[in-house]
């Protein structure tokens, strides 16, 4: 006798209904910005969210170039790689990243909030930055949200 009135859903990978959406992020902060991204990414927003599935958008950002970091943080903050190679430790700020390669600074703090697992890569690879405001993904008709909406 089945006599519950509610039952958990838990979506799987045929089950999930994945959406396009654009995030504009001009003059916003950065890690305001990459938190809600990370939300919509992993699909924490929809009612049937499932912690092991890929059940979340594919986000669009546009404008990477024009992201907001308050105080001295555009160049008193440091990141740190390693080449592999002894004396290879590089130092870059978030300056010089934007100068460069404009949609890694997003790219980089979306990640830090994402799990560190095989599942937070694969929803990394839902996720598209582009420096300007033009985006090669029209076909997929995405609708564009604001960051307080979500």
């Amino acid at each position: 006798m089945d006599t519950q009135s509610y039952k958990s859903v838990y979506l799987n990978k045929a089950t999930v209904k994945k959406e396009w959406v654009v995030i504009d992020a001009t003059d916003l902060a950065l890690g305001r910005l990459a938190s809600r991204v990370a939300l919509v990414l992993r699909g924490k927003n929809k009612p049937g969210f499932t912690p092991n599935v890929d059940c979340g958008d594919n986000v669009i950002v546009i404008n990477a170039e024009k992201v907001a970091l308050g105080g001295k943080k555009m160049t008193d903050r440091v990141y740190t790689r390693y080449t592999g190679f002894p004396g290879g430790q590089r130092f870059s700020t978030p300056k010089e990243i934007l100068q460069k390669r404009p949609a890694e600074l997003i790219r980089k703090a979306v990640k830090g909030m994402l799990p560190k697992t095989r599942l937070g890569d694969d929803i990394l690879g839902n996720l598209h930055v582009y420096a300007g405001p033009e985006h090669p993904h029209q076909a997929q008709q995405p609708r564009e949200i604001k960051l307080n909406e979500i």
